[in-house]
């Protein structure tokens, strides 16, 4: 797999249902210095998801940042998307990589030991972690936070790149970083800032002081 940079990844934020609001709070992210994007949407129809989709696709590729999408395998390969993000009732991780081939990024959803252990046996690139801390983004089948003491165990158990959503704020950033994650994953902290590229260039600022980016 090629070398991905995990470190600030911005997921977008599907409460934002007007299209210029949300291009703007996306190029915003990007030229704050987001590393990697997800672009996820749980109620938007497919063709509106797909139209979505190739606007994001069209700034990442003029940023240079890679693209993931979230659940939807389809919409990733029909915009020919960097990579999907799949949770634990999607298609099985290995008939995703059957069906985008080597070259691109899979990351899968862990809340637990078991999932992580699971992970090892996987043919994927990464996984995410949550919920690191509270949330208010998502409320519903959620699991008990993690904390950093869940981390620190779930980063013992997976060979796994680590990149850690719920809860993530610029006070608690560096502390995740420093106790085996690969990167953080937001939501609410940029997409809901008065000025989200600033908000992302701190955070990017905090990522560069802990000196880990894997």
């Amino acid at each position: 797999m090629k070398n991905v940079d995990y470190s600030l990844m911005f997921v977008t934020d599907d409460r934002i249902t007007d299209d210029e609001q949300f291009l703007s709070i996306l190029e915003a992210s990007l030229k704050g210095g987001a590393s990697i994007i997800q672009l996820r949407e749980k109620t938007m129809n497919s063709k509106c998801f797909y139209e979505r989709a190739m606007a994001t696709k069209a700034l990442c590729d003029r940023y240079e940042t890679p693209l993931i999408v979230n659940d939807r395998v389809d919409i990733a390969m029909a915009v020919n998307a960097d990579g999907v993000h799949i949770g634990q009732t999607d298609l099985s991780a290995n008939v995703v990589r059957k069906l985008l081939g080597n070259q691109k990024i899979i990351g899968w959803s862990v809340s637990n030991d078991e999932q992580a252990e699971i992970s090892t046996q996987l043919d994927i690139d990464y996984i995410g972690l949550s919920p690191i801390f509270g949330t208010s983004t998502k409320t519903v089948d959620l699991d008990p936070p993690l904390e950093i003491e869940g981390l620190k165990r779930i980063q013992s158990i997976s060979n796994k790149p680590i990149v850690c959503i719920g809860g993530i704020t610029k006070e608690n950033t560096a502390s995740i970083l420093q106790n085996g994650a690969s990167g953080i994953a937001v939501v609410s902290a940029i997409s809901q800032a008065i000025n989200p590229k600033e908000e992302t260039e701190q955070l990017k600022k905090i990522i560069c002081q802990t000196g880990t980016k894997k």
